[in-house]
């Protein structure tokens, strides 16, 4: 197993050794369970440290858990309460209580579309949960990113790289060159973007009913350089072993 990649959990920010490394991360999206079981047998195939943000409870968590080189964290989907919609719960806690129920040894978060505030950071801290991963530096601002602790103690650890943004700024920069930045990089990903190879959003909205259909979806599978490449040039030992 390489030594490069860390998991979010164990970045402090007073020890430069535990922070001066590369991350990956996914955010699990409510991806059906052919779909993240793929993610799970490429990332597992490699041996390496990942944290995967949980949306909701599947069996397969039982598999991440198994694996003693990933952690899970949660990723709580503020979107529908913003708009009036009870569906994920009542209140901001009972949103937070409902992924804790499935995740309860979470220690770090994530939240769908990086919502937070004030109001949540406390939140999560009174849940038990350590660091706190809202913040988007994009490796286009060439920004040395260091993690950093709020007044409550809660770690803040930014990510610089994520797929859906890639695509979105057509976005091709070679892994083995990000990886070798100074500083903290945490690359995000999504298994739906990774079963996809999504090189444009175009891709990933035009399949959207065939998400849960993986036979069909599959068929659709981007052959060029997308999300699933990006993570392999990663996940290989020459990008890894820096």
């Amino acid at each position: 197993m390489t030594e490069t990649f860390i998991k979010l959990s164990t970045i402090n920010p007073d020890v430069s050794e535990s922070w001066n490394k590369a991350a990956i991360s996914f955010d699990i999206d409510w991806a059906c369970d052919q779909v993240l079981a793929d993610t799970i047998d490429l990332v597992e195939s490699f041996e390496i440290r990942a944290t995967w943000f949980v949306t909701h409870n599947t069996p397969l968590l039982q598999r991440l858990r198994g694996n003693p080189n990933f952690e899970l964290g949660i990723h709580p989907n503020f979107n529908f309460l913003l708009n009036g919609d009870f569906r994920n719960g009542k209140t901001s806690e009972d949103v937070v209580n409902r992924l804790m129920d499935i995740a309860p040894e979470a220690k770090v978060v994530r939240s769908h579309s990086l919502t937070q505030s004030t109001n949540l950071l406390q939140i999560f801290l009174d849940k038990g949960l350590t660091h706190d991963a809202n913040h988007f530096i994009p490796e286009q601002t060439e920004i040395e990113i260091k993690p950093w602790r709020l007044w409550t103690g809660l770690v803040k650890v930014p990510h610089f790289w994520e797929d859906d943004i890639a695509c979105l700024c057509n976005d091709n920069t070679p892994m083995p060159e990000l990886i070798k930045r100074p500083g903290l990089r945490v690359f995000n990903f999504h298994p739906i973007h990774v079963f996809l190879n999504t090189e444009n959003l175009e891709r990933y909205e035009s399949t959207r009913p065939i998400h849960r259909a993986p036979t069909e979806l599959i068929q659709q599978r981007f052959t060029g350089i997308g999300a699933r490449s990006q993570l392999l040039q990663l996940l290989t030992e020459e990008a890894a072993q820096i």
